[in-house]
C-alpha cells in the first residue's frame, strides 16, 4: 500500500470510527448505570435520521434547524422509552429488561416501516459537509474532518457534565451503588432519564452524520451501526465513556485498513467487528479502558 492510499484510508477509518464511538457512548452510559444493553439504541439512531429528513424535506427548515430539532426530538424519544418501557421493569430480573429492549427495537423498526414505508429515502448533505479539500495527493470530504471534530467536542462536553456537575456526580454514584444513592436522597429515576437523554442526543448526532456519510434513510438503518457501536463499547470498556470513543476509533481504523490491505476481505467487512468482539470477550472482557465489574 502506497503512502497516499494509506493516508486516504486512515482518514476514512478515523471518520468511521468517530461515528461508531459517538453512537457507542449511549450504550456505555446506560449500561454503566443500570446494567442494561439497550438494543433499541441503534433504532433511536434511525429515528433521528427520519426526524432530520422530514424537518428538511417536508417542512423546508434550514438544515441546521432540522438537525437541532431532530436532536431535541430524539432526546425526548430516549426519555419516553425509559419512562414507558424500562422504568416499569426496573426492579424485575435483568432478563426482563433485556427482552423489553429487544421489543422496543422491533417496535421502532416496524413503526418506521408502517408509517414511512420501506423504500430508502435520499438523505441530504449540506454544502459545508460535502466540499472536498486536497492535501497533497489526498482528497478529503469535509464531513470526514467534521465527524471526529464533532465527536471529540461532544465527548469533552459529556465528560464535563459527568465529572463537574451535580447530575454527573449522581450518575457516577448510581453506577457504583444504586440503592445507597437512593437512600442519600437522589431522584434515581430522574438521573436515569437524564442518562437516556444524553445518550440519545449523542445517538442523534452520530445518526445524522452517518446518514450524510451513507446518504439514505430506511427503517433498518440503525441495525449495523448499532451493533458495531456495541462492539466499540465492549472494545473500549463498556461503562467507560471515553473508552467507548477510543474503541470506536480503533474499530473503525482496523476495519478500513484491513479491507484496504486485503481487498479480498471486503465482503467480510461487517464480520470483522464481530471477530473483534469475540477476541475481546475471550482475552480481555473488560475492554481497553474498562474496570472489573462486580455483579451485585
Amino acid at each position: 500500500m502506497d503512502l497516499q492510499l494509506f493516508g486516504q484510508q486512515l482518514i476514512n477509518g478515523i471518520s468511521l470510527g468517530a461515528l461508531y464511538g459517538l453512537i457507542a457512548v449511549g450504550y456505555t452510559m446506560v449500561y454503566g448505570i443500570i446494567r442494561l444493553i439497550n438494543f433499541a439504541h441503534g433504532d433511536i439512531v434511525m429515528m433521528s435520521c427520519y426526524f432530520a429528513f422530514f424537518g428538511y424535506a417536508l417542512f423546508n427548515l434550514p438544515w441546521w434547524v432540522a438537525f437541532l430539532g431532530a436532536t431535541a426530538l430524539t432526546t425526548l424519544l430516549g426519555m419516553l422509552i425509559d419512562m414507558g418501557a424500562y422504568r416499569p421493569v426496573r426492579s424485575a430480573p435483568r432478563i426482563s429488561a433485556l427482552i423489553t429492549a429487544i421489543g422496543v427495537s422491533f417496535l421502532l423498526e416496524n413503526f418506521a416501516l408502517v408509517v414511512w414505508g420501506g423504500r430508502p429515502k435520499a438523505f441530504f448533505r449540506p454544502d459545508i459537509f460535502g466540499q472536498v479539500v486536497t492535501l497533497g495527493d489526498v482528497h478529503i470530504v469535509l464531513l470526514s474532518i467534521w465527524t471526529p471534530a464533532i465527536t471529540i467536542s461532544l465527548l469533552l462536553a459529556l465528560l464535563y457534565i459527568i465529572h463537574r456537575t451535580k447530575a454527573g456526580i449522581a450518575m457516577r454514584a448510581l453506577a457504583r451503588d444504586m440503592e445507597t444513592t437512593r437512600l442519600m436522597g437522589v431522584n434515581v429515576n430522574r438521573i436515569i432519564s437524564l442518562t437516556f437523554a444524553l445518550g440519545s442526543s449523542m445517538a442523534a448526532a452520530g445518526g445524522m452524520m452517518w446518514a450524510m456519510k451513507y446518504p439514505q434513510v430506511n427503517p433498518f438503518l440503525g441495525v449495523i451501526p448499532g451493533l458495531k457501536a456495541f462492539v466499540a463499547a465492549v472494545l473500549g470498556g463498556i461503562g467507560n465513556v471515553a473508552g467507548a470513543v477510543v474503541g470506536g476509533f480503533v474499530l473503525g481504523v482496523a476495519e478500513i485498513l484491513l479491507v484496504a490491505v486485503a481487498p479480498a476481505l471486503a465482503g467480510y467487512r461487517d464480520a470483522i467487528a464481530f471477530v473483534v468482539l469475540i477476541v475481546i470477550l475471550l482475552f480481555r472482557p473488560t475492554g481497553i479502558m474498562g474496570e472489573p465489574i462486580v455483579d451485585k
